[in-house]
């Protein structure tokens, strides 16, 4: 019987959080004005990504 896997060995969900890490960065810089709006959605948009590799 194979071992079960932890979820941050699955290649989707690295690749999926290190998005989510740049999203994070890039997001950082933009305008304060923006924080609520779409700062927040990119940010939830890219939190949802690696998320939904543990449903798979």
């Amino acid at each position: 019987m194979q071992k079960s896997k932890q979820i941050s060995e699955l290649i989707a969900w690295q690749k999926a959080h290190q998005f989510l890490l740049e999203v994070c960065k890039l997001t950082k810089d933009f305008p304060k004005e923006e924080l609520f709006a779409l700062t927040s959605q990119f940010r939830r948009a890219a939190v949802s990504i690696p998320a939904f590799c543990g449903r798979i």
